[in-house]
């Protein structure tokens, strides 16, 4: 009898043994399942919370549109706007490019009213060969490198990895003031690749010029629309309010021939 109630018992302690271990083997499921325990998600977290490190500087002149000098950790350093560049304004071998003095201003605007200015560095070298700064700048929270941007002031360059953290946003900014025409924009294939090409505005002037000069039929508005021909009597005299390159575009416009 004693023999069969410890069999009894064995079989009693097996079975709470097994639902012991079992509620033990879902309890740890449950923690290792969830996402909240997860060390990838923990990482994932962490890196899109993360606020990057900023340096509040002090001021001493805005230099040109994508450089300023400040003082920064008790000396005057020059600051070289990060992935953007604007025209020249007075380069020893450039000189001084369209739109140069737009961006100058712009920029000399935004520092000299500003309550706070900062700088935020990349995760790459922080000066250029020349020893200034390289930073992404910012007046009272907003930065300096997306203001040029949006107004058609810079275009994005001088691309180094590692510090390239704002280069994807900048590249749309920059295709919106592209489609708008603003700015540097304007005139097609001035601002490209390797930098600003001046030269295409001058040959565009000149073909303007040009053009101008082929244009000799005068048109003068009075009680009416009168055009004179070289060969009108009074050409010379005839004050042109319109130039006209054919006889045919002066009609189009509403104007008559002069009298013989």
């Amino acid at each position: 009898m004693l023999e069969k109630d410890l069999m009894i018992l064995k079989k009693l302690l097996l079975t709470l043994f097994i639902g012991l271990l079992s509620i033990h083997l879902i309890g740890c499921s449950s923690i290792v399942t969830d996402g909240s325990f997860s060390p990838d998600k923990q990482a994932n977290t962490q890196e899109n919370n993360t606020e990057y490190k900023r340096m509040e500087v002090e001021l001493v002149h805005p230099s040109d549109g994508d450089t300023i000098s400040v003082n920064y950790k008790g000396n005057r350093e020059s600051v070289r706007f990060l992935l953007v560049d604007t025209p020249e304004t007075s380069h020893p071998r450039l000189g001084e490019q369209p739109y140069g003095k737009e961006a100058k201003e712009f920029t000399r605007k935004l520092v000299e009213n500003a309550r706070k200015i900062e700088l935020e560095f990349d995760i790459g070298p922080q000066r250029d060969k020349y020893g200034r700064l390289l930073a992404y700048v910012y007046v009272d929270g907003k930065m300096i490198q997306e203001e040029l941007l949006k107004n058609g002031l810079a275009r994005v360059a001088y691309i180094y990895p590692p510090n390239t953290r704002y280069v994807d946003q900048f590249r749309a900014i920059q295709k919106e003031a592209q489609q708008k025409g603003i700015g540097i924009w304007e005139i097609e294939n001035y601002a490209q690749e390797d930098g600003f090409h001046p030269e295409i505005i001058d040959s565009k002037e000149k073909e303007t010029s040009q053009a101008d000069e082929d244009c000799l039929i005068k048109g003068n508005i009075g009680k009416e629309k009168i055009y004179h021909t070289p060969d009108s009597p009074w050409y010379e005299k005839t004050k042109a309010e319109m130039m006209f390159c054919t006889e045919e575009e002066a009609v189009k416009a509403g104007f008559r021939p002069a009298k013989p």
